[in-house]
């Protein structure tokens, strides 16, 4: 069975869309991923053919354990690859994601185990997100939560972001909004708004965007 740079892209989709608790379906491939719904279409029946994936009765698509140890593999390389940009190179946060996307399928085992010698393993990337899956609730087991649902005047430190919205990450980072940030929650607003102060200054959040800043708070 060969392993196409596609496929690798379909079963990494379906991997980081469960971890952000969406059920997967066609769509929400098509819409990940910008394809056609002929072409989503026809990469499920390749998946499926090659056990990769399982699809369900209303549609849901699930990865298989082969699927899943692929598409690990494809998150574990981008992971090392966005903190080799940022920490060997200094590359901005904001900009390694898509950097990465496009470099993960290049990386040989040989160069990946170099990165793991000079980088180590078990670090988050510059976003603050964990290696492979995590989700909600493992960011919550963690003790963090959505700046969307932190309330009163609380501080607050930015611990990770989600980050395949390259305008959302700029937008923060032209806040000053980014891992490891300290911010001050004012108050919740009736449009679901944050207002926060930062560097002495006030700055208002949108819900859209608050609810994709994972926090922890001062005890």
């Amino acid at each position: 069975m060969k392993i196409t740079i596609s496929k690798e892209n379909y079963l990494k989709a379906i991997a980081e869309a469960e971890s952000e608790g969406e059920i997967v379906k066609a769509a929400t491939l098509a819409r990940w991923l910008n394809v056609s719904p002929p072409a989503v279409t026809m990469a499920i029946r390749r998946l499926k053919r090659d056990s990769l994936i399982r699809v369900g009765g209303e549609g849901q698509l699930t990865l298989t354990d082969a699927g899943r140890d692929i598409a690990n593999r494809i998150l574990q390389r981008h992971h090392l690859i966005e903190r080799m940009l940022s920490e060997i190179f200094g590359m901005e946060w904001y900009k390694v994601h898509d950097e990465a996307e496009q470099l993960e399928h290049a990386v040989s085992a040989d160069f990946e185990r170099r990165l793991v010698e000079k980088l180590g393993v078990g670090l988050a990337c510059p976003h603050g997100n964990q290696v492979e899956s995590d989700t909600a609730q493992d960011r919550r087991a963690r003790g963090l939560q959505p700046l969307s649902e932190v309330s009163g005047h609380r501080q607050a430190r930015v611990v990770s972001v989600v980050e395949r919205d390259r305008k959302l990450l700029e937008y923060l980072h032209g806040l000053g909004i980014r891992p490891g940030a300290v911010v001050e929650t004012v108050s919740r607003n009736n449009d679901q708004s944050v207002t926060l102060r930062l560097g002495g200054e006030s700055v208002q959040l949108g819900s859209g965007a608050a609810e994709k800043v994972w926090v922890e708070t001062a005890a």
